[in-house]
């Protein structure tokens, strides 16, 4: 049984969720802050300390018609700072319209007060690691 934790990268907020692969399920832990993209690496390591995932899987920001934009470069340079500070193998998946799905679910559950970003965001972080573990 691996245990993995995924992020959701934003440049305000980063989300992050842990699954395990043997029962393909993944919970929402909480969103960290960023200034530009970068957050505080000492609360990300805690929450890898804490929960010691086996490896970590990083959603990849695409344009509908799954070109790369901007922010696709930016997720991987995010997902390559991970790998470099704490030496974990790194998966990327596309996360179009996660953060789409996390909203519309969570509105459908608790209504419009429940949509609070950093909610969100793990939200997110969620429906890329359960799509992860959909596509492996």
């Amino acid at each position: 049984m691996a245990t993995i934790i995924a992020f959701d990268f934003g440049t305000f907020s980063i989300g992050s969720a842990i699954g395990q692969d043997i029962t393909k399920t993944a919970t929402a832990l909480r969103a960290f802050k960023a200034r530009d993209g970068v957050p505080n690496w000492q609360e990300i390591e805690k929450t890898l300390t804490e929960w010691q995932p086996d490896y970590l899987v990083v959603g990849l920001p695409l344009n509908m018609d799954g070109t790369e934009q901007p922010l696709t470069a930016r997720a991987r340079k995010f997902a390559n700072r991970l790998h470099g500070r704490f030496g974990y193998q790194v998966h990327l998946q596309d996360e179009r319209l996660s953060t789409v799905e996390a909203k519309a679910n969570m509105f459908a559950s608790r209504g419009f007060k429940a949509l609070q970003k950093g909610d969100i965001d793990a939200t997110s972080a969620v429906i890329i690691l359960e799509s992860w573990f959909e596509a492996h």
